[in-house]
């Protein structure tokens, strides 16, 4: 499985963004699609995850209803849609995929990563 994220940018605090990641090799309906997102001060930190075929959706306190995660199941593509965006919103973003859903990053397979700059 490969992943290609991109979307990552330069934003003002309160702007938006939306991350894509697209998949491609041998995708799985069964297979969770997460975002992470690391700076250099922190280890790699769960951002939100949905499930393939249910839409089911997981995240973390800290974006909670101010990203939202979806996905296109045509497309083999999951987005990240981040609005009210915050300074410490700042990193490089992660799409990562595997067969369990799960909050830390033991993920299989990991995208090239997007980064993410929010300036005041």
């Amino acid at each position: 499985v490969q992943l290609q994220a991109s979307g990552g940018g330069l934003v003002q605090a309160g702007g938006s963004l939306r991350l894509s990641c697209a998949a491609s090799g041998r995708t799985s309906s069964n297979y969770v699609m997460a975002w992470f997102r690391q700076t250099p001060r922190k280890e790699r930190e769960f951002v939100a995850a949905v499930t393939w075929s249910g839409g089911s959706t997981v995240y973390a306190e800290s974006v909670k209803g101010r990203f939202t995660i979806s996905r296109d199941n045509a497309k083999s593509t999951v987005y990240l849609q981040m609005n009210s965006l915050k300074i410490e919103d700042t990193a490089v973003y992660y799409c990562a995929t595997s067969n369990v859903l799960s909050t830390i990053p033991t993920y299989r397979y990991w995208g090239q990563g997007t980064l993410v700059t929010v300036s005041s």
